[in-house]
């Protein structure tokens, strides 16, 4: 099915202007996405005008939340089918994109996409907690980003310690994000960073569905102790507390 069209008027409806170059990479992306999808569980969203908004324009909305200098290194934390990273690197080939994952095979669907539509990225089969302790990787991004629907002081544990100082760390969270990072603030704070802002986000979907982008500046160095081993990162989130009754 041809998006092309649909896909330049839905980012256009937030800001982002798509060529029709690169609306043509997103359509051999989400060919590729959808068949390799029967063989791969790699997304629930299998209708093509859904996969748009909620994949692609959802994607790039962090073009519009953080201003990402030229020739930044991004790493995407847990990137799955490559959201939100492959989409902003086709819009932004200037970037140095590293795809995070802790699944191979997802990563080998991503190698075929990026091969498919011309777009160099670094594919790294890791959990995130043991990238945050490769000093190859530790404090060396200018932005890290995530697209998930764990809590947000699993989510700074992931992604704080891989950003450099001055770093960006981009959580992009749905409804109730305010809520979250109250409860976040000191992980965040312990991990390094501070909380420059929260933007909100309307997609272009007949729900109007809401989206945030929690976007955090690194001011310290994160402690050696973190990131922690996954299963207590997962079990015992850093400081959060549980309310009380």
């Amino acid at each position: 099915m041809d998006i092309r069209n649909e896909l330049m008027e839905k980012a256009k409806a937030i800001g982002v202007k798509v060529s029709a170059a690169q609306a043509e990479q997103f359509q051999v992306y989400l060919d590729l996405l959808l068949e390799r999808n029967e063989v791969v569980n790699l997304t629930a969203i299998t209708d093509p005008h859904e996969a748009v908004v909620k994949h692609f324009v959802d994607s790039l909305t962090l073009l519009k939340a953080v201003e990402i200098k030229k020739g930044a290194k991004l790493i995407d934390v847990g990137t799955g089918a490559g959201f939100p990273g492959l989409p902003v690197k086709i819009l932004r080939p200037d970037i140095e994109l590293t795809l995070l994952d802790s699944l191979n095979k997802r990563l080998l669907f991503l190698k075929d996409v990026c091969a498919a539509i011309h777009v160099d990225a670094v594919c790294i089969h890791k959990r995130a907690e043991e990238a945050g302790r490769d000093v190859k990787l530790r404090e060396s991004f200018d932005v890290a980003t995530v697209r998930a629907v764990a809590n947000m002081n699993t989510l700074a544990e992931y992604c704080i310690p891989l950003i450099k100082m001055k770093g960006i760390f981009a959580a992009m969270k749905g409804p109730g994000l305010e809520d979250e990072l109250a409860a976040a603030q000191r992980a965040i704070s312990t991990l390094g960073c501070k909380i420059v802002k929260n933007v909100p986000f309307t997609l272009p979907d007949e729900a109007q569905s809401a989206r945030n982008i929690a976007v955090m500046q690194k001011i310290v160095y994160t402690p050696k102790i973190y990131p922690r081993h996954g299963g207590t990162i997962t079990k015992k989130p850093l400081f959060l507390e549980k309310p009380q009754a």
